[in-house]
């Protein structure tokens, strides 16, 4: 396990049902309300996730940002504290709402996620990923979604949290959108390749022409009573590793069977199969 650290990452998304209570976002504030337990009671807090990972052989994660109950500085600093004391890296925050593309609240979400990334800061994150658009890829969203990412880059300047954006919603659901956008930020912001969001018959073909350029990636696999796809994930896998893709692989488990970790050590185990560490 410890030749696998760096390229194996856990995302709070695929444990929902340990943590349970997740603090849905209201973008015309900063502040962060009462917590809803969205997937049951949960037996496990975000604070005390980190040493449950490292029980686990994990040391990478990423947040989701609805996972964390406060914005905080002192919570913010015991959390990394524990990320610390358990030696997990947080890879990244999942900033996991926003369009800065919206025609009405485009301004206002953009300064929302800023907030975020003084979050991302405060905590140390390597990396922190923010939606580049939910609005159909017409030249002008596309348009407004680069100068909005530019500026979000130039208000992170100087920071050691990388912005990467992600192959979601549509904005970037073609490879020659997700191309566009990242040639006119000129390597101001990078690319979190996610296997899950394409479909159709050209989605391996897509994703290869994504992973030459991308940072990170998000490893999500089918899974059909309790059984991993291997023959989609390896494809995705294969797409990604022949592009030349160097990076984590952040396993993605959101199946009903079989339990998160059975389930995300059947992605990893599977990954590392294909991989060379």
């Amino acid at each position: 396990m410890a030749q696998s650290a760096d390229r194996i990452a856990v995302s709070t998304w695929s444990l929902h049902r340990l943590l349970g209570t997740t603090y849905p976002h209201d973008l015309t504030t900063t502040a962060i309300g009462a917590g809803e337990d969205t997937y049951g009671e949960g037996s496990e807090s975000l604070l005390g996730l980190p040493s449950v990972l490292a029980n686990h052989g994990y040391h990478r994660v990423e947040i989701v940002s609805f996972h964390m109950r406060s914005r905080d500085s002192i919570y913010l600093a015991e959390l990394k504290d524990q990320l610390a004391r358990a030696e997990v890296t947080l890879q990244t925050l999942l900033i996991d709402a926003g369009d800065i593309t919206h025609p009405e609240h485009g301004a206002r979400d953009e300064a929302w996620i800023a907030g975020w990334l003084e979050v991302a800061n405060e905590l140390g994150a390597e990396n922190a990923r923010v939606i580049a658009g939910k609005q159909k890829p017409t030249r002008a969203n596309i348009d407004h979604s680069v100068a909005a990412l530019k500026r979000l880059a130039a208000g992170n300047a100087g920071s050691s949290v990388r912005l990467v954006t992600e192959n979601w919603f549509d904005l970037l659901s073609t490879p020659e959108t997700v191309h566009e956008v990242l040639d006119r930020l000129e390597g101001q912001v990078g690319l979190l390749g996610d296997f899950g969001n394409w479909g159709g018959d050209s989605k391996y073909e897509d994703l290869a022409s994504i992973f030459a350029r991308a940072e990170l990636c998000h490893a999500k696999a089918s899974f059909a009573h309790g059984q991993l796809d291997e023959a989609d994930y390896g494809a995705c896998v294969g797409a990604a590793e022949e592009a030349g893709y160097k990076g984590p692989y952040t396993l993605i488990f959101d199946a009903d069977q079989p339990h998160e970790w059975a389930g995300l050590a059947l992605e990893r185990d599977f990954i590392l199969s294909l991989i060379e560490v």
